[in-house]
C-alpha cells in the first residue's frame, strides 16, 4: 500500500526521487525541496499554484515515518504561543436584539496585526484555543456599532467523512478532483460578553453570502458547499440549524491519524450548507 500524506499517495519511485533530490545538493533548504518536489510531481492547487506547504508537511511526516531524512531547519521555529494583551480584554456586556445590531460588517483578516489579534481572541476565548488553520483559508472579524462581536475562520475541507460522501453521492475520484469546492467553517466564536439571541445564525447567513466571492477572489475557486463539525455533547448546533444548515450525521471519532476502529478524538456532528443549488452536479462532475 502506498503511503499517503496530505491527501496524496506516494509511489516507491516518487519516494526514491525525493531521496535523490535531498542528496544531490546538500545545501538546499526545506522550502526549496518542497517547491522542487511539487514541480516535479505536478502537485498543484486548482488555481495552478504549487502546493508547497502541503509538500512541506508531507515531507516532515515522511521523515517522522523514517522514509526520508531532511536537512536540518535553517531557522528555529517561531514560538507558537500567542501573547495575551489588553487589546482583547472583555468588553461591556452586550444584550438586546440581533436586529438592532444591523448592519453587521465582515472584516477580513488582511494584515499581520489583524492576524495577531484574531489569534489572540481565539486563544483566549475559543474552547479549542489557537491552532493554525491548514492550507487555503479566510478569517474574519464581525463588527457592529463600532465593536467586535465575533470571529470566523474558514479553511480546507475534511479529506473524507462518510455521511458527507453519501449526501453528495460522489466516488473517490470525484472527491479527489472536486474537494476544493468545499470549504470548512473551522472556527466560529461569539465573544462571551455578547449575549444576543439569534445573532449567531445572522452571522452565519452573512458569511454564507460573502465567502464565495472572497474565496474566488483569493484562490480562483468558487465553493459550492460549506461544512462544519460540531463537538457533541458540548454544543447542539442550534445556530447552524437556525441558519438552515443540514445535519448529516456524526464522525466516528478517529481523527486524521487515529487507529482504525478506535475513538481517539471527540465525536462531532457534521453540518453542511449548499452555496449553489446545483452543488451535487458540480461536485460529481
Amino acid at each position: 500500500m502506498r503511503p499517503r500524506y496530505c491527501a496524496r499517495a506516494f509511489s516507491p519511485e516518487e519516494l526514491d526521487w525525493i531521496r535523490r533530490l535531498i542528496a544531490e545538493v546538500p545545501g538546499r533548504s526545506r522550502a526549496e525541496l518542497s517547491r522542487l518536489t511539487c514541480q516535479a510531481l505536478g502537485w498543484r492547487k486548482p488555481d495552478g499554484g504549487l502546493k508547497d506547504m502541503s509538500a512541506r508537511v508531507a515531507m516532515l511526516r515522511m521523515q517522522t515515518d523514517g522514509l526520508i531524512t531532511l536537512p536540518p531547519p535553517r531557522n528555529p521555529r517561531p514560538d507558537p504561543r500567542v501573547r495575551i494583551t489588553p487589546d482583547t480584554d472583555p468588553g461591556p456586556p452586550l444584550t438586546g436584539s440581533a436586529a438592532a445590531l444591523r448592519p453587521l460588517r465582515l472584516q477580513r483578516v488582511a494584515t499581520a496585526a489583524d492576524s495577531r489579534r484574531w489569534n489572540e481572541y481565539i486563544e483566549r476565548y475559543h474552547y479549542l484555543g489557537h491552532k493554525p488553520l491548514p492550507g487555503a483559508q479566510l478569517r474574519y472579524f464581525v463588527h457592529a456599532q463600532g465593536q467586535c462581536l465575533a470571529l470566523l475562520g474558514f479553511g480546507a475541507a475534511a479529506w473524507q467523512t462518510a455521511p458527507r460522501e453519501r449526501y453528495i453521492g460522489w466516488d473517490h475520484t470525484q472527491r479527489q478532483r472536486n474537494l476544493p469546492l468545499i470549504v470548512n467553517n473551522a472556527r466560529f466564536l461569539i465573544l462571551p460578553w455578547v449575549q444576543v439571541p439569534h445573532l449567531a445564525s445572522m452571522i452565519l447567513a452573512l458569511a454564507a453570502r460573502a465567502l464565495p466571492h472572497h474565496w474566488q477572489d483569493t484562490y480562483g475557486i468558487r465553493p459550492v458547499l460549506l461544512e462544519t463539525f460540531v463537538e457533541t455533547p458540548r454544543f447542539q448546533g442550534t445556530c447552524y440549524q437556525a441558519a438552515n444548515w443540514i445535519r448529516l450525521g456524526q464522525t466516528k471519532g478517529r481523527g486524521k491519524l487515529g487507529p482504525a476502529g478506535k475513538q481517539s478524538v471527540p465525536i462531532k456532528d457534521i453540518w453542511v450548507y449548499p452555496l449553489d443549488r446545483h452543488f451535487r452536479d458540480r461536485l460529481t462532475g
